[in-house]
């Protein structure tokens, strides 16, 4: 071969112009030498081999040469690079891939070694041959440049460059540390070049490679080479043909330039030349880079996909919960700062507890009965009962940013510290805890009051002091019922399934503010949704004070589960991309009321969805057992049912988050409502989500209790000292009962679950307050 043969073709991508050589004597050279070191960053390379012992030796392959460097941290060798994190459904399913930079680190069995050699080639072709300096190609980018007269070629080695993007890498997204990071000085020369010598004493040449390719950019948001397949090609780095690697490869030298989506012709040329290189360095054949080059781009490319804004099925609330979940919880980390890095750096499996089928029986019901164009909107979670497990979170706007589509990333199913808003009045639905709360103090089941149609509110103890009523006679100091046909007096049963305000607050007065409070608590409502602490007031127990779906649909599965309370769940395991666990939050279960207590509660709710109860027609496809409570607020600003199985429980809102719509004389999912009501808004939509979602789920049926019905009141029943409104002549069957347990079937006496209030509803009021 002659020696002209030995010259590489020009580099299309280069800016220089072949010239005629002009012959060059060695005070020439050294002339123009001078001049480079003062215009061009290698410099700095030459100046740190002059005053840094041994540093020429070492870049000549001489080990002892390093010994008077200092360390360098081991995480620089192999540092914990930015990846992205996946987050998967309960089944296996990928709900979102989120990330700071999109990464995934391979080792070097997991790359095709057409990349591997491809990059060495057009980076740095004589990176087996040197050490971190390469003495050859200064010198000729020394020559080149100066036949040039300016700094157009480099000789940083591979493993230069990859100290460079370490110290890019480890400045994170703090734009003052990356311009430093990044700054071409003699100092940050020589510091890259102490770091370059120790590298290579430390790595084996191979390692050095596999770093350098996981860590380098490719551009469009793809860092190391298996983000980058998968963004041009759709694939693993793995199964890269030769055209393909030897693009990829030419991208690294300048990601902007060699596009290939903005500049199709300039990144073939760039692949060509790459191609030429292998040929050079005896890496393929003639015949293999004909054909290579012969080959058009071939790009299957992938938008980036980041963050819970690309979730489907309506999942990306759900998505936004973890993220907030891996960010706060301390089994994540001690500081907040622990916890953010976790997340940053990534490179995680999240494993969820979300159940795909019960997220697209939320998501179809929440978007199918209210349109997303609707003056209002609803929202919808589901709880396992006994574990905690969030097993849908569904809400009608779709989560994103563009307010114009009624997006939304305010998650109205939680609270504001995870992503919520404020939360909204639960209205009746709040009243069970309550009756839990009388319950575990020692009220019966068959509690009753005298529950007038109006009342003052009455003096009540809170855990402090006394609560008094200051407005007696006035609007504000009364509180009425629903209906004005709606005046006692009522036992608990009753009064639960009519929702019966004065029987609650009468209720509320007998145990104390305190006793409610505490209740809510130990079930979870430990504040307000926007994080302020819940007021010791009688409208407590009518549920004055915001929560959110979430809450409320884990208070009732604990209903459901026996007072066994479970602080919500969403993560059932979280693995590292190498295979490792990271420890998650354990469930965190415990029993806060009796099973007694419980048993009772669930019997009660039973009836409000039979015969006589607010949601007597809420019934499933199924027709199985079902309990649950309706709520609606002031001006119908928020309506609310929540229910449950006995193995799962669901939480709808309906309402307007932000104007607070009045909803009367509306149009909601296509249908006009004069009024909406608890059972006539969320109440389809949690029917429709529920008939669904247990389809395929057990028929497990609730542990009841018979509740005898009361006699119709008879002041002379009472005993001297009874207090208004509290009967003594209970237990024995009042007009409409049956006489029979709780629970058995009027024909036959088999267990049902199902019984008839003894007080018929009004016909022209099927609401709740």
């Amino acid at each position: 071969m002659s020696p002209k043969s030995r010259i590489p073709a020009p580099d299309p991508g280069d800016t220089w112009v072949p010239r005629p050589r002009r012959r060059q004597t060695p005070l020439g050279i050294l002339r123009h030498a001078a001049t480079f070191l003062g215009s061009s960053v290698l410099g700095g390379v030459l100046l740190a081999g002059l005053i840094l012992p041994g540093a020429g030796a070492v870049g000549l392959g001489a080990k002892n040469g390093a010994e008077g460097f200092e360390s360098i941290p081991d995480d620089f060798k192999t540092p914990p690079l930015t990846q992205a994190t996946q987050i998967y459904d309960a089944k296996g399913g990928l709900i979102a891939k989120v990330y700071e930079r999109d990464r995934t680190v391979l080792t070097a069995e997991q790359m095709s070694p057409l990349i591997r050699k491809a990059q060495v080639d057009i980076e740095d072709a004589r990176f087996y041959e040197h050490g971190a300096v390469d003495l050859k190609g200064v010198l000729r980018a020394i020559t080149k440049n100066a036949e040039s007269g300016a700094a157009v070629q480099g000789a940083s080695t591979l493993t230069q460059q990859y100290v460079k993007n370490v110290n890019v890498e480890m400045a994170g997204d703090d734009p003052v540390a990356v311009r430093e990071a990044q700054r071409k000085t003699l100092g940050r020369k020589i510091q890259e070049l102490r770091y370059a010598i120790k590298l290579e004493e430390d790595l084996p040449k191979e390692q050095i490679l596999t770093n350098y390719l996981n860590i380098t950019f490719y551009g469009h948001q793809a860092y190391g080479i298996q983000a980058a397949s998968e963004r041009y090609f759709s694939k693993d780095a793995k199964d890269l043909t030769l055209p393909e690697a030897a693009m990829l490869a030419g991208l690294v030298q300048n990601p902007s330039q060699y596009d290939p989506k903005l500049h199709p012709v300039a990144a073939q040329k760039r692949r060509d030349t790459v191609i030429d290189k292998m040929v050079e360095n005896k890496h393929i054949t003639a015949e293999q880079a004909k054909e290579a080059k012969a080959a058009p781009l071939g790009l299957d490319y992938r938008d980036p996909q980041n963050g819970c804004i690309t979730a489907q099925a309506g999942m990306g609330f759900f998505c936004d919960y973890v993220r907030h979940v891996v960010k706060q919880d301390p089994a994540f980390g001690k500081s907040a700062a622990d916890r953010k890095k976790l997340w940053d750096t990534g490179g995680l499996n999240i494993y969820t507890t979300l159940d795909p089928d019960k997220q697209a029986a939320a998501q179809n019901a929440v978007s199918t009965k209210v349109y997303v164009t609707d003056p209002v909107s609803a929202a919808m979670t589901m709880v396992e009962p006994g574990t905690g497990k969030i097993l849908a979170m569904a809400q009608t706007r779709p989560y994103g940013l563009a307010k114009e589509r009624n997006q939304t990333v305010v998650n109205l199913n939680v609270d504001a510290a995870m992503g919520g808003g404020v939360g909204f009045q639960p209205g009746s639905n709040f009243k069970p805890i309550v009756a839990a709360a009388a319950l575990e103090a020692g009220l019966p089941a068959t509690q009753q009051y005298d529950s007038p149609n109006r009342m003052d509110w009455p003096t009540m103890t809170t855990c402090d002091g006394t609560w008094k009523n200051l407005n007696k006679g006035r609007k504000d100091g009364v509180i009425p019922n629903e209906s004005p046909s709606e005046k006692g007096p009522y036992a608990l049963k009753q009064a639960m399934a009519l929702s019966v305000n004065t029987y609650f607050v009468q209720m509320e007065q007998e145990i104390g503010l305190c006793a409610v409070k505490q209740m809510a608590n130990k079930l979870g409502v430990t504040g307000k949704a926007s994080g302020d602490p819940l007021q010791e007031v009688p409208a407590l127990g009518l549920g004055t004070q915001e929560v959110s779906p979430l809450t409320m649909a884990n208070v009732y599965a604990t209903f459901a589960a026996r007072g066994d309370y479970c602080a919500p769940l969403a993560i059932n395991r979280i693995t590292t991309v190498d295979g490792k666990d990271v420890p998650v939050p354990p469930a965190r279960c415990n029993q806060v009321m009796s099973t007694d207590t419980a048993d009772v509660i669930n019997s009660v709710l039973l009836g409000v969805t039979e015969k006589g109860g607010t949601a007597r027609d809420l019934r499933l496809d199924d027709d199985r057992q079902i309990a649950g409570k309706t709520g609606t607020t002031d001006e119908k600003k928020s309506a609310w049912f929540t229910g449950y199985t006995g193995n799962l429980a669901g939480s709808v809102w309906l309402g307007s988050p932000g104007t607070k719509v009045p909803m009367r004389n509306i149009r909601i999912g296509g249908q006009y409502q004069a009024e909406v009501f608890g059972a006539t808004g969320p109440g389809p939509i949690w029917q429709k989500a529920m008939s669904d979602a247990v389809r395929t789920m057990a028929d497990k049926e609730f542990t009841t209790v018979y509740i005898p019905d009361p006699v119709k009141h008879d002041p002379g029943c009472a005993t001297p000292g009874t207090p208004p409104g509290q009967a003594t002549c209970t237990g024995a069957p009042g007009p409409g009962s049956t006489g029979r347990p709780h629970g058995t079937n009027p024909s036959t006496g088999a267990p049902s679950g199902r019984y008839t209030p003894t007080t018929p509803p009004d016909p022209g009021d099927p609401s709740d307050p």
